[in-house]
C-alpha cells in the first residue's frame, strides 16, 4: 500500500531516519500486520519516497508498505493516527497494483511554499522581504540560474534553471515547483541562495520557512501527478 503522510510544527527537527523509525514503532503498535523480509536480519518491508531535509514541513510525504493482510483504508488511518504524536497525521492509504514502482523511484518532482521569517526586532525585515519578492520574475528572465552546489566529494557551479518548473509569488510567500528524484533533484534552498544572490541579500537558512506542498511522480502520459 502507499500512505500519505504530514510533518509539521516541531517535527521539522526530526531528522529522516527517526521519521523511518517511528512508524517502524508506530505499524507494530497500531496492530497493523506488516510483512518482513527473509534472511538473518528480518526487517519491515518498508520504502520512503522522498526523504524531507530537516527543517522542513511537508503534508505530501509518501512511503509504501507491504502487508501480510489488509484492513480498510479509513480504518488503515484510524490506527495509525491513533499512534500519531502533534505534527505527525496519515491522510490517506491506497491499495498498490502488483506491478507498481516503488514511490522512492517514480518521484519527479516537488512543490513548494517559502515564507521569509520576521525575527524580533527587524526593522529592515518588510523592505528585505518586498526586495526578495520582487527579484523572483527577474531571476526567471535569467538564461542560467548559477548556485554553487556542493556534494560530499566536491562542490561545483551549476545551473539550476531546467529544474525550475514553475516559480512565483503566492501574497507573501515564494511558490516553488522544482525537479525532484533520482534523475535531478533541486532544493529549495538553492533556489532561495539564487534570489539571494539576485537581491544582494546574505543568504541565511533560518531567514526562511520551507513547507512542501506535495510530491509528484510522471504519469504514462508524462505527465507530473500526485
Amino acid at each position: 500500500v502507499r500512505i500519505k503522510y504530514t510533518k509539521s510544527g516541531h517535527l521539522k527537527f526530526i531528522g529522516h531516519l527517526d521519521v523511518m523509525r517511528f512508524f517502524q514503532k508506530a505499524v507494530k503498535r497500531a496492530g497493523l500486520d506488516i510483512a518482513y523480509s527473509q534472511g538473518f536480519s528480518p526487517h519491515q518491508l518498508m520504502s520512503f519516497a522522498a526523504p524531507l531535509a530537516l527543517g522542513v514541513t511537508s503534508e505530501g510525504e509518501y512511503f509504501d508498505a507491504e502487508f501480510n493482510s489488509l484492513v480498510s483504508s479509513d480504518e488503515f488511518v484510524r490506527r495509525f493516527n491513533e499512534q500519531m504524536v502533534d505534527g505527525m497525521a496519515v491522510n490517506d492509504v491506497v491499495l498498490l497494483p502488483d506491478n507498481a514502482k516503488n514511490s522512492m523511484s517514480i518521484v519527479a518532482g516537488s512543490d513548494y511554499h517559502v515564507t521569509i521569517l520576521e525575527k524580533d526586532n527587524d526593522a529592515d525585515w518588510e523592505v528585505r522581504k518586498e526586495k526578495f519578492l520582487a527579484a523572483v520574475p527577474h531571476l526567471l528572465e535569467k538564461d542560467t540560474i548559477e548556485v554553487l552546489r556542493k556534494t560530499k566529494k566536491n562542490e561545483k557551479v551549476e545551473d539550476i534553471k531546467p529544474g525550475i518548473f514553475k516559480l512565483s509569488v503566492n501574497e507573501d510567500k515564494i511558490y516553488m515547483f522544482l525537479a525532484t528524484g533520482s534523475e535531478y533533484n533541486l532544493k529549495p534552498e538553492s533556489v532561495i541562495e539564487a534570489l539571494c544572490k539576485e537581491t544582494g541579500i546574505e543568504y541565511n537558512k533560518f531567514d526562511y520557512q520551507v513547507h512542501r506542498i506535495e510530491t509528484y511522480m510522471k504519469n504514462e502520459q508524462g505527465e507530473l501527478v500526485s
